[in-house]
Formats: structure tokens, C-alpha cells, sequence
């Protein structure tokens, strides 16, 4: 693969592991793609092989110390240590991130929405503070793009997905809507919506269901580089064999 926060979360073998790399990996995967993948490093690489035991036995003024100064375009330190307190707190409470995300997630959901919802809620307790904009809720409307992403590495397997998270089916998904997977979508046909919203999302994944129901968000990497690298002519030639 191409430099990508994915890269990250198989540098661990652990489930919990996994999950919490996953976690500060999509919260983190925006702007210039080298500087993600950097901010990221200077993250998970103090917490030494295991993220979960590492946040376990470390106190919010630990956490405060060491990533002091940090930053990410919009996101200091004060965020990021607001954010590693909550998963450090969920995993204390819960045992990992699959048990807190589950807690709000019932078979007969249509989507992941309303635990996404609930996720939201409790790790916003847990963090003690709101942090809208690395851990958005649905119940604003968001598309929840990056929270979305997150979902899909957790819950789909294959070759790109780890799919750590085995309770949750990926005909749940919403796709990860970003300004590049809306493009294409609309050139496909696939919604007429302008705004890369929470409808629009729900939009787009409800065409996605109508070619692979139990798998609606499979196509989303590749039409997601596909839109990175702005190839024209490929995006021209994918309109013509996929408008639906």
C-alpha cells in the first residue's frame, strides 16, 4: 500500500492493540498525507509495543507531559491527551473499544449509527470534554468521515482491512464519505446531494447495498484513491462502466 495511517495498525498483533492504533490513526488522517502519518508516529511510537497496557498505567498529567507540545494542524495536545484519557478509560471500564462500541449496538439496527452514537457519547465522558472534531457525533448531521473509517478497519476483512472486530456485520458499514469518495459519487450517479453530509452518506451507501447488500462499503478504498490521485481519464472510464 501507499503511505497510509492503516500502515500503523499492523505494526501490532494484539486485538487491543490494533483497535486503539486504529482509533488515533483515523481521528488523525487528515491534511497532507506524509504529516498525518508523522503526527501519528509521534503518538503511538512512546507507547512501546502495547498501546492498551501503555494507557493503562498512565495518568492524564503522564499523558500531559509526554505529548506536550504536540500538534496537528487543529489539534494540540491538550486534544490528543483529552482523547488518549478516554480510550485509556473505555478499555479500563470495558475491557477494549469493540466492548464499549457494542454496548450501544443492537442486530436489528439498520446501521451503525445509533452505537456510533452511543460510542461518541461515552468516550466524550471519558475524555471529560467534547472533541467535535475528532470524534463528531451523527445526531449533528456529520458524514463522520473518519470515525467511519475506523469502523471499516475494525469490522471488514480482507486484504486491507484487519477486521479485528468480529460482532458487528460489515452490511452495517456507512461509507467514510470524504470530499474525493462525494466527487465520484457524483459522477456515478450515485447521489445528487452537493453536501458531503450524513445524508449524503447514508445515500451513497444505500446504492452501494444495492450491488453487495451484505458488503455495501467494499468499493470504498479504491474509488477513495481513485479520487486522491485525480486521474480524469480514469474517473471518466469508472463513470461509464459503474453509473448506476
Amino acid at each position: 500500500m501507499a503511505p497510509d495511517p492503516l500502515n500503523f495498525l499492523y505494526r501490532y498483533d494484539n486485538r487491543c492493540d490494533i483497535e486503539i492504533a486504529g482509533l488515533v490513526a483515523s481521528t488523525l488522517a487528515y491534511g497532507r498525507v506524509n504529516q498525518i502519518g508523522k503526527s501519528i508516529a509521534a503518538i503511538m511510537e512512546p507507547m512501546g509495543p502495547s498501546p492498551r497496557r501503555f494507557l493503562l498505567s498512565s495518568s492524564r498529567r503522564d499523558l500531559e507531559e509526554l505529548y506536550r507540545g504536540f500538534r496537528h494542524r487543529f489539534t494540540g495536545a491538550a486534544q490528543i491527551v483529552a482523547l488518549l484519557g478516554a480510550i485509556g478509560r473505555c478499555c479500563e471500564t470495558f475491557g477494549s473499544m469493540e466492548s464499549t462500541f457494542i454496548r450501544g449496538f443492537y442486530q436489528e439496527d439498520d446501521t451503525v449509527l445509533p452505537a456510533l452514537t452511543a460510542f461518541v457519547k461515552r468516550m466524550t465522558d471519558g475524555a471529560g470534554c467534547p472533541l467535535p472534531f475528532l470524534i463528531p457525533s451523527p445526531e449533528g448531521g456529520s458524514a463522520c468521515k473518519r470515525l467511519h473509517l475506523y469502523l471499516r478497519w475494525m469490522i471488514r476483512s480482507d486484504n486491507v482491512d484487519p477486521g479485528v472486530w468480529r460482532s458487528i456485520s460489515p452490511s452495517k458499514l456507512l461509507v467514510p464519505l470524504d470530499t474525493h469518495l462525494h466527487r465520484i459519487s457524483l459522477l456515478l450517479g450515485l447521489t445528487k446531494r452537493r453536501q458531503a453530509d450524513l445524508k449524503t452518506a447514508l445515500e451513497v451507501t444505500s446504492a452501494f447495498r444495492l450491488l453487495s447488500p451484505r458488503d455495501p462499503i467494499r468499493f470504498d478504498f479504491a474509488l477513495a484513491r481513485l479520487g486522491m490521485t485525480g486521474d480524469e481519464s480514469a474517473i471518466a472510464s469508472l463513470t461509464e462502466c459503474l453509473r448506476i
